[in-house]
């Protein structure tokens, strides 16, 4: 991995059960990623496997980092939706992502 990609400061953040119902929002840890919004015949191809994806994320790895959680990156919620330890080597993850409307 090439840590000069990894150029935006993001907060990973996990849901939290308040008990109403209600889903609160914890901090989970902080890192340095890569977003790459999904473009030309990447989107189309996600779009049949997923509809929802819209970008992908590259991090470092960070155990425990699951589909529930969710990235605050530059005003913007980006929820998890696949996340791929990439090689099973645990240096880098890759994550599929949905941008909140």
């Amino acid at each position: 991995m090439r840590t000069g990609r990894l150029r935006h400061r993001a907060t990973i953040q996990k849901p939290i059960d308040s008990g109403g119902g209600e889903k609160t929002w914890s901090t989970y840890a902080r890192a340095w990623v890569s977003y790459e919004p999904l473009r030309g015949s990447e989107f189309l191809a996600a779009q049949q496997v997923n509809a929802q994806i819209s970008g992908k994320v590259i991090m470092r790895y960070i155990a425990g980092v699951k589909a529930d959680m969710r990235f605050f990156l530059e005003g913007r919620y980006l929820y998890i939706v696949a996340p791929v330890d990439v090689e099973d080597r645990h240096r880098e993850l890759q994550l599929m992502v949905k941008e909140s409307v």
